[in-house]
């Protein structure tokens, strides 16, 4: 039965099978994980802000503790 008229989608990216498969994984794994860095330092930065945001905006203009 054809899979697409059973309703069910092919994935889009099969895993390699074979021949090459090996090569084919570690050709995927040396490109690293980029995503991940740009997520890890999107946050870095927005907690960064935050906290200078809080520092400038609610911290010292309250002035000091007597």
């Amino acid at each position: 039965m054809d899979p697409i008229s059973s309703g069910e989608r092919p994935h889009p990216n099969p895993p390699p099978e074979g021949e090459g498969a090996e090569e084919a994984v570690e050709r995927i794994a040396s490109e690293g994980p980029k995503g991940t860095w740009a997520v890890a330092g999107l946050a870095t930065f927005l907690v960064v802000l935050i906290y200078v945001l809080f520092y400038f905006l609610a911290y010292l203009p309250r002035g000091a503790v007597q």
